[in-house]
């Protein structure tokens, strides 16, 4: 009987399953370019228009305050609430609504582009509609995140890495998608981005639940999983190559989409193998499963709290609130680091079309930079967090030296696309794609680890409002401004090096000056790293 009920829905693998299958389908602001062209010309707008639009969408995919507060209120201190109201807990919630918004916001971007709505729909109004659709994207997010560090505390870079890389891969998902379902139609796309996520959100969101329990084989199922990650992107690689050098019919565009189904699906099987390695394994060795509602009706007793996260060291130094943060230090460094890296990263993603056509890529190669992108961001999302891991509990390397690096790199990889030598555009974007995707796996790992885990949603999606803040500065100020000022013509295009020279060269700069404030950071967070984070884990595995 005891082996059926924890090979039963209710485990914290099957919750990572569900969040995984969640984030395989959540990340449609990475797909910003497959319809931006078709946005801007259904409705007469012209480049700083379109890159105003994007910013919303930035901002929307960014601003997640209110996903991280609603977090906090659905899953903490909730044991004097009414007893009607208990069912209104949990992080199924922030998913119900992360649905409601990605499928208000892409409908009314379908009806906009396909007619329904008076065209040209109103800047303002088409921002709007766009930020509504990129802002559910937070509450999924949200709600994986926080809940997989809630469940492996130990590790969470890695499974921040795992479950931000597939939000990366997923990029390349919806791609496929678009290739396969959508026969390359931007209109019908932008439909299946208002269907898809919904639905999978809405079919897997009851699953994905906080247990705030340790095993000693969670690291080997952990690793199990990014084998998967791992295989998946391996997958994408070798399928836009063969999609670069082959004409795919629609049968083998159905049989590789079949393939890649089959290859999401498998992290179902490691959960069912960590269930009954589990379910085998003596109770001394992993805290027991508890009630989600238990848990959180626990959460304002200290003890009970220090007993389900494995002894939290200097609580005073942990678990701070959002305002407490903010009056630190490190918090603005993070934010200012998370600026320009976030910010000329996304720049760079929402321009690869029209950097690809100005220096005349094919639109094959356009579409497989927009795919490799996705792949490169999940190398980035899902090796800073693991390899962060490797150093930390090996080495003892505090964590936001991974962010002085990735920077560095990142201007490098801007030098690379403003260049303009031949294939320019495949060596920069894996640059700096790669870095990108760091950023969005060591920022809430460091957030976690400075401030404590409790209220890390709200803080770590605050933090992520500089993201468009830096894509405003590097899209609308720099490159919206620099191209329509250097282009021709009534439809406001221009071809050449020179069109996109200089705009990447100043997002060099910015990504070098991001890299000197991470490694004040880091100065000043080594010694916290080396007594409290370090020794915590010295401490749970002594234990």
């Amino acid at each position: 009987m005891r082996m059926e009920e924890r090979l039963s829905t209710n485990s914290k693998w099957i919750a990572t399953v569900a969040s995984i299958w969640i984030q395989c389908s959540v990340g449609t602001t990475y797909t910003f370019s497959i319809y931006s062209s078709t946005l801007k010309s259904t409705q007469n707008y012209d480049q700083s228009t379109l890159e105003r639009v994007a910013v919303f969408k930035d901002m929307g995919g960014s601003a997640g305050i209110l996903s991280g507060l609603l977090f906090s209120y659905v899953t903490l201190n909730h044991h004097h609430h009414h007893t009607r109201t208990r069912f209104l807990r949990g992080p199924w919630v922030v998913h119900f609504t992360g649905a409601i918004l990605c499928f208000t916001g892409y409908f009314l971007v379908w009806a906009s582009v396909v007619g329904l709505l008076p065209r040209p729909v109103p800047v303002p109004l088409m921002c709007l509609f766009i930020f509504t659709a990129a802002h559910a994207q937070n509450f999924f997010n949200t709600g994986n995140i926080v809940t997989g560090v809630m469940n492996f505390g130990h590790y969470s870079g890695t499974i921040v890495g795992i479950l931000k890389g597939f939000v990366g891969l997923s990029g390349a998902v919806l791609t496929q998608v678009y290739k396969t379902v959508c026969n390359g139609n931007p209109s019908t796309y932008i439909l299946v981005l208002a269907l898809l996520p919904t639905l999978v959100s809405l079919l897997f969101m009851s699953h994905v639940r906080i247990y705030g329990t340790n095993s000693v084989d969670d690291k080997k199922h952990l690793n199990a999983f990014s084998a998967v990650a791992m295989a998946v992107a391996a997958y994408f690689m070798v399928l836009t190559v063969m999609e670069n050098l082959l004409t795919f019919s629609l049968w083998a565009r159905i049989i590789t989409f079949i393939i890649l189904l089959l290859l999401l699906a498998s992290p179902l099987r490691v959960a069912i193998t960590a269930d009954r390695e589990d379910a085998m394994t003596s109770p001394k060795l992993s805290t027991p499963q508890q009630d989600p509602l238990a848990y959180h009706e626990l959460a304002d007793d200290e003890s009970q709290v220090t007993a389900a996260f494995d002894d939290k060291i200097l609580k005073d130094e942990e678990d701070m609130n959002l305002l407490q943060a903010m009056c630190t230090g490190n918090f603005w460094f993070l934010c200012i680091a998370t600026l320009c890296g976030m910010g000329s990263g996304i720049a760079t993603m929402n321009n690869i079309a029209q950097v690809g056509e100005s220096l005349d890529y094919s639109t094959t190669e356009i579409n497989s930079l927009i795919s490799l992108w996705s792949i490169w961001n999940f190398f980035g999302r899902f090796g800073a967090g693991y390899g962060s891991d490797v150093f930390l509990h090996k080495i003892g390397w505090a964590r936001p030296i991974f962010m002085v690096i990735t920077l560095v790199a990142m201007s490098i990889g801007h030098i690379a696309i403003a260049s303009g030598f031949p294939g320019n555009l495949f060596v920069g974007t894996m640059i700096v794609g790669v870095c990108y995707g760091s950023q969005w796996s060591l920022m809430p790992t460091i957030t976690s680890e400075i401030f404590g885990v409790r209220h890390m949603g709200t803080i770590f999606n605050t933090i992520s409002i500089a993201c468009p803040v830096g894509s405003y500065i590097c899209s609308v100020r720099i490159i919206g401004r620099i191209y329509d000022r250097v282009a021709s013509g009534e439809d406001h295009t221009c071809y050449g090096t020179h069109c996109f020279m200089l705009s990447f060269m100043i997002m060099a700069f910015v990504a070098f000056f991001g890299s000197l404030v991470a490694f004040l950071l880091f100065l000043r967070t080594r010694r916290f790293y080396n007594q409290v984070v370090i020794g915590r884990l010295q401490h749970s595995s002594t234990t």
